[in-house]
């Protein structure tokens, strides 16, 4: 099969920004997401694709194939190690470009209410949990970790809103008045009275960059005192690592016009 599709690894908001962008610039493009939430907010256009359902490291170099996927564009989540290391090693195998979209990180900086950790587990410390009123902000695929310290603090947690993340959270054992389903961005008004709201005392979420709500987070815990703990971003090395959407289009753009002036792009218009 020919491969002139571009294969965008979406869920972000940076990932429809990008997708946007290369659908304007007429570069047709498959994105995939996990969940039917996280469809929304892409473009309608002919030359973009969106795709629900995950993808198994093991079949990326069958799924790149049989979609005629030329280039792969990774804009997931900056924790979503495993999608991006199965999709560097699948495009290096199949000789294809691979350009990776990393949100800024914001420059860490201990002060006296916000610490960062280099894992969950530098997190998860009995002298900073127990007896606290903890507002987790990680994800749903995090939350099991937490189920042994159920009977040691009195844990909450924000969630996406989908069916996933909410069995995920109760067989962790967090009961419905200690769940609230909000798809970002969130105000800093709402995460205020949010915190407020369940007299939250200890707060801890990931490294997620301005996009990802990292900043306001902050913020709001200096605003009212409350201590913040940020888990640190996994290191990997990404090849090709862009931190501008434009830089990121016109790598893109070179990459489709290389194709559209080759001779069997010529022979299918």
């Amino acid at each position: 099969m020919a491969q002139f599709v571009l294969w965008i690894i979406g869920g972000t908001s940076d990932s429809i920004i990008i997708a946007t962008n290369l659908a304007n610039q007429e570069i047709p493009c498959l994105v995939t997401v996990t969940t039917e939430a996280a469809r929304q907010g892409y473009t309608e256009s002919k030359w973009l694709q969106v795709r629900v359902g995950a993808l198994e490291p093991p079949d990326l170099a069958r799924f790149i194939q049989q979609e005629g996927i030329g280039a792969v564009v990774d804009a997931s989540h900056p924790f979503a190690l495993e999608i991006s290391r199965a999709a560097i090693a699948a495009a290096q195998a199949l000789h294809l470009p691979y350009w990776r979209y990393e949100r800024p990180d914001l420059i860490p900086a201990d002060t006296p209410l916000i610490r960062y950790v280099p894992s969950l587990d530098a997190a998860l410390t009995i002298n900073w949990l127990a007896g606290q009123r903890v507002l987790l902000i990680l994800g749903y695929r995090w939350l099991e970790c937490f189920r042994p310290w159920q009977d040691q603090a009195i844990l909450f947690a924000r969630i996406l809103p989908s069916i996933p993340a909410l069995r995920a959270a109760q067989l962790a054992g967090f009961t419905p008045d200690r769940l609230v389903a909000l798809r970002p961005p969130i105000s800093p008004e709402m995460e205020t009275a949010l915190w407020q709201q369940w007299d939250i005392s200890r707060v801890i979420i990931k490294a997620s960059g301005t996009a990802g709500g990292e900043a306001v987070k902050g913020k709001v815990a200096e605003t009212l005192g409350i201590p913040l703990t940020v888990i640190k971003r996994p290191a990997q090395h990404y090849p090709n690592l862009y931190q501008c959407h434009d830089e990121l289009t016109a790598a893109c753009q070179q990459w489709w016009h290389s194709v559209i002036d080759c001779p069997e792009y010529e022979s299918i218009r």
